[in-house]
């Protein structure tokens, strides 16, 4: 335990996947240049805010007339979310932000069903040549 903010405690720890800070409900993972064992609690304040603000920007906006559908910024750029289905935005948008409901459900409806990839047919496996006997001596 490095100390308290915000009145929670904050820890810091080595998990599954590498040294993180955790305060609450929220893991922050620790850049691999420090250490862990050598944090203090400013540092991982630093890192706490850093994480919120991260994912405070994460959501473009929301729609009150279908609060299941949103735009998000992910990975590769923004995209539409509506229930557990994640759509493309064409890359030609120059807003995403200014996005209507009906302008997004014209997107998601034009939008190319996503399939898994066939999987590649393996080449047959080749034959071994016949083994030519050896000629017998007398």
């Amino acid at each position: 335990v490095l100390g308290e903010y915000e009145e929670k405690p904050v820890k810091a720890n080595i998990g599954r996947f590498g040294p993180y800070v955790q305060h609450v409900k929220l893991f922050v993972s620790i850049p691999k240049e420090e250490d862990v064992m050598e944090i203090e609690l400013a540092r991982a304040i630093e890192l706490i805010i850093a994480k919120r603000k991260a994912d405070a920007e994460r959501l473009i906006k929301k729609f009150e007339e279908d609060p299941d559908t949103q735009i998000l910024n992910g990975r590769w750029g923004p995209f539409i979310k509506s229930g557990k289905k994640n759509f493309k935005l064409p890359k030609d948008l120059e807003d995403p932000s200014k996005l209507t409901l009906e302008e997004v459900m014209h997107i998601m409806e034009n939008q190319p069903a996503k399939g898994r990839k066939a999987p590649a047919k393996k080449a047959p496996a080749k034959k071994a040549p016949a083994k030519k006997s050896a000629a017998k001596k007398k």
